[in-house]
């Protein structure tokens, strides 16, 4: 069996408000925000065909309507292409609602990304699945949910993404006490969510990918909870009964739900990008800084 078949849906939630983008984010979701010429889920979307998944089901909210609409058909768009013979904008435009199999499922609140992935249990059913945030961007050679996967196919429990995150920001991630086992493979034993930086167990985050096993539905539903319950909650359960995995994944990572790495995101790849990077190298060089 290949890796990139074992694991056939992805749930992406972005029901959030995006609050750290306000206003931007007032009247469009944060995870339409362009990145060049893509919006930044795009690039999540991507990730999983990457990842040889084809089910995509996105978590939404009432204010996401703009995210259905990206990923389906434009005719007013398209047959404007058409008469302006842009055949090769129109053909990319058009290529977009072919993507994946999109499924969209609405979070009637906003409960955490525990309640987003409960939304989505008779979608999946006893299949592991993948689950990517809306905002969580990371470059490399093999995409970072192939690095989950094929530990995944390996150990067959959960499976989650690491990052090493500099001090100062630890007391925004789930940090985990870990064990390592292989060259970037951890058997995790405790999730500490938020840490104080000067009480944290490691320098070790959590980042939003994931491949997780069924039964973690069954432990999101016995967690009583006020605000939000969230998917740490339920692997800390996961953790008394069976092993849970985490990988420290290689590649350059972005938080695009953040300002700083969502500049540095449009930078780094600009850089790249046939159209703009030439007049991009250029600026920079000219500001001298």
């Amino acid at each position: 069996m290949k890796v990139q078949n074992l694991i056939k849906k992805a749930i992406i939630p972005v029901a959030g408000f995006g609050t750290r983008f306000l206003p931007a984010t007032k009247s469009q979701p944060k995870e339409m925000l362009p990145i060049i010429d893509k919006p930044i889920v795009h690039f999540i979307v991507e990730e999983a065909l990457e990842s040889g998944i084809k089910d995509i089901i996105f978590i939404t909210g009432r204010h996401k309507r703009a995210i259905e609409d990206y990923f389906d058909y434009a005719p007013e768009l398209e047959n404007n292409l058409f008469r302006q013979n842009k055949i090769e904008v129109l053909n990319k435009i058009k290529s977009i609602a072919n993507l994946a199999n999109f499924i969209y499922v609405r979070q009637k609140e906003p409960k955490g990304n525990g309640d987003a992935i409960l939304q989505a249990e008779c979608l999946v059913r006893n299949e592991p699945f993948a689950v990517l945030f809306g905002d969580d961007i990371v470059l490399s050679k093999k995409t970072a949910l192939i690095q989950l996967i094929e530990v995944f196919e390996k150990y067959r429990d959960c499976t989650i993404a690491l990052c090493e995150i500099p001090k100062k920001f630890l007391n925004q991630y789930g940090v985990v006490k870990a064990v390592k086992i292989d060259k970037n493979i951890y058997e995790i034993k405790d999730i500490v969510e938020k840490p104080r930086p000067s009480e944290a167990v490691s320098n070790l985050g959590i980042i939003g990918k994931y491949v997780l096993i069924p039964e973690i539905f069954d432990e999101l539903k016995r967690i009583k909870y006020k605000d939000e319950l969230g998917i740490t909650d339920a692997l800390k359960g996961i953790l008394k009964k069976r092993p849970v995995y985490g990988v420290k994944i290689e590649g350059k990572r972005y938080d695009c739900g953040s300002k700083i790495d969502f500049v540095k995101a449009i930078i780094d790849l600009s850089l790249n990008h046939p159209e703009v990077k030439k007049e991009i190298k250029k600026h920079l060089k000219s500001l001298k800084i």
